[in-house]
Parts: C-alpha cells; structure tokens; sequence
C-alpha cells in the first residue's frame, strides 16, 4: 500500500510538471495580408467564429485565393471577392457563383458588427437558404457609410438587433453596413489599410459592378 501511495504521488507530481512545463494555449488571433495593385490591407480572424476562421487559413495556405478578383465592388458599400472562377474570367464576365463544394454553418455573435473594415462571409438568399450558410470561398469587405442612432434604432426595430452605446458609436464615428448584422457571419476585421478599401470601392464598374479593370489578391498568413 505504501509503495502504491508513494507511486501515485510521483505520477501527481511528475504530471503537475508536465503540465506546468507544457506551453498554455492563448486567443492570440491569427493575422493575415491581402496584397492589391492599390495597397496591402492587414487584418485579424475571430478566434470566436472557429469554422470560418480554420476554413480561411486553409484557403489562404492552400492558395485557393491567390489570383482571384476582387469581382464585385459597390461605393459606401463592400468589395466582394473569393470566386474561383474568377482567376480565369474574360472582360465582362458575370462573376459571383464559384467556390469549392461545401458552405460553412453560421456563426452569429452579436459582439461583432459590419463595422469599416469588418470582414464578413457572402452567402446566396434565404429563400434557398434559410439556416444562411456561408460560401466556402466567398468573403466581402465593409466600407459603408456613417449612420446616426436615430437611423440605428429604426434599423433596430426592424430587424431586432440591439446595439450596445460603443456599437452604435462606430456606425456614427467610421461607418458600415449595419443593415448586414445578423445575417451574414462576421469573422474578422481589416486593421491596416481602409483607405486600400476606400480606393477599390471607388473604381469605375460595369452594369453588374465589376470593376472594368481587374483587381486581383494574394492572400497571406502573417507568421
């Protein structure tokens, strides 16, 4: 019996040692590039929307995003990019249906809001769509525009989204789309280079907004 005391204690011990040694997991969010012909924009993943963020990292080490297009641009509104199908399109090419074979479930969280910057999953309609599945390739980028609380509050009523005092002074102070929030997963921000989404958002487009010069990325991890 001694010897089993003895025994387990030394286990105890040599575990505790173990796991002290063992470096701990942090929420240090994983940052990416998106280089362009108009300027590099730097953002970080959501640690909190996990699907979307590990499907992201796949396709940037996968390459599946280098050398799409930015194939849908809208001023005081988005840049939509991510379509496969795009790496290879002729001018004037309707773009917007490719991706890989899969969607990605939503992953609503009401802390994150379609700020400037905010970088959100597209998806096709409710009406085909009513759980509002992501695209599993397909992202967009806010601009937006500035709105006040009292247009904030009509939205709200609408739609039923509350916004906290801090949320409703970023739609006030730098902008966004707020008329997106609930329905379109939010899983990362750009943190460096608004203005490159400034003067994407601002180039001339066709009747079904791509731009009439293509726009291409590379999409890279920050180690």
């Amino acid at each position: 019996m001694k010897k089993f005391v003895l025994f387990t204690l030394v286990v105890v011990a040599v575990m505790n040692f173990t796991a002290m040694s063992q470096p701990k997991k942090t929420d240090k969010m994983i940052r990416f590039t998106i280089h362009t012909d108009y300027g590099d924009m730097k953002g970080v993943l959501y640690n909190e929307t996990p699907k979307h963020r590990d499907n992201f990292v796949k396709l940037i080490k996968d390459g599946y995003l280098d050398g799409t297009l930015f194939h849908r641009v809208i001023k005081d509104f988005m840049i939509q990019g991510g379509d496969p199908d795009s790496k290879t399109a002729k001018p004037g090419q309707m773009l917007g249906n490719g991706g890989p074979s899969y969607t990605i479930d939503a992953e609503f969280n009401p802390k994150f809001i379609h700020k400037k910057g905010a970088l959100s999953a597209a998806r096709t309609g409710d009406q085909v769509n009513p759980k509002k599945a992501s695209s599993g390739s397909q992202f967009y980028v806010v601009q937006g525009k500035k709105y006040d609380p009292m247009q904030l509050d009509q939205m709200s009523q609408r739609s039923g989204v509350q916004y906290t005092d801090v949320q409703k002074d970023i739609y006030k102070t730098i902008g966004g789309t707020p008329f997106l929030d609930g329905s379109y997963t939010i899983f990362g921000e750009i943190t460096e280079g608004l203005d490159v989404i400034d003067k994407i958002a601002a180039v001339p487009c066709d009747a079904h907004d791509r731009p009439l010069k293509d726009i291409k990325m590379t999409v890279k991890i920050i180690e």
